[in-house]
């Protein structure tokens, strides 16, 4: 569970609905047909631009906003220093035990290459095809839904031109010109949060986790390559903390590592 974003989200809309609150009421803000524009409207748009396929895949990667506990790239690095051991010490096949233990898919595909005798070549150029495809499908999420926050305040605007018409219309009528001209302004206020505190961070996170897990990834690429090619393990440790800071830098072979 990524508590982070619960509580932003969570603390955002309870800072501007209290806001909201203290100025008067919650109910001056509330609006059918200002909610229909900006909703209905911002979809509409969305369905356009994508096809229905695409839309309804980035409900699955969506869920990685809220969900998902993050791999620890010096975890990682540790497992693929003990296989390397284990492999040095028992041939490439003993990684055969490692599978089961395995709940990352790519990890648990690079193994069964390794194992399957397959030239290094060929199994840098599947995983590094496999990370490309994996990265577009995230660039996709983020894409859609950066395309909603931009889509938002625009149909917000247009529910305020609407207002704004109809205001117009009743000029003979002094007394509907306050309570149209907030409704009017109410479609701008429902576009400009949705985009500001739903679409556009949940864009911003999900790029920010695509280009954590293709650094692990990459990681994890390079550490079954040097472990197929018979690297050391003190030499593979070496390779894969270049992937990570100083501070975060622990090694099982020399003390007082982390710098």
């Amino acid at each position: 569970m990524d508590f982070a974003t619960i509580i932003g989200i969570l603390g955002g809309f309870g800072l501007v609905i209290i806001a909201m609150a203290s100025g008067g009421g919650l109910a001056w803000f509330l609006d059918g047909p200002s909610a229909m524009i900006v909703f209905g409207g911002t979809f509409g748009a969305v369905l356009i631009n994508y096809p229905i396929a695409d839309i309804l895949g980035v409900i699955k990667v969506a869920r990685n906003v809220f969900t998902g506990k993050k791999q620890q790239p010096g975890d990682i690095i540790n497992e693929l220093v003990e296989m390397s051991r284990l492999s040095r010490r028992e041939g490439i096949m003993s990684l055969q035990k490692k599978i089961g233990k395995k709940r990352d898919p790519f990890l648990v595909k690079a193994i069964n290459l390794v194992m399957d005798g397959i030239d290094p070549a060929h199994v840098s150029e599947i995983l590094e095809t496999e990370l490309d495809f994996i990265g577009e499908r995230h660039r996709l999420g983020a894409e859609i839904f950066t395309t909603m926050g931009n889509f938002a305040p625009a149909m917000g605007l247009i529910g305020t031109l609407i207002g704004l018409v109809q205001m117009l219309t009743q000029m003979n009528n002094p007394g509907s010109i306050g309570p149209a001209m907030a409704v009017a302004l109410i479609t701008t206020f429902y576009g400009v949060l949705l985009a500001n505190l739903v679409f556009l961070p949940i864009a911003g996170k999900l790029r920010t986790k695509s280009s954590q897990e293709i650094l692990l990834k990459q990681l994890i690429i390079n550490g079954i390559l040097s472990i197929q090619s018979g690297d050391n393990p003190r030499v593979l440790e070496q390779k894969l903390h270049s992937y990570i800071a100083p501070r975060e830098r622990r090694s099982k072979f020399y003390r007082d590592y982390a710098a």
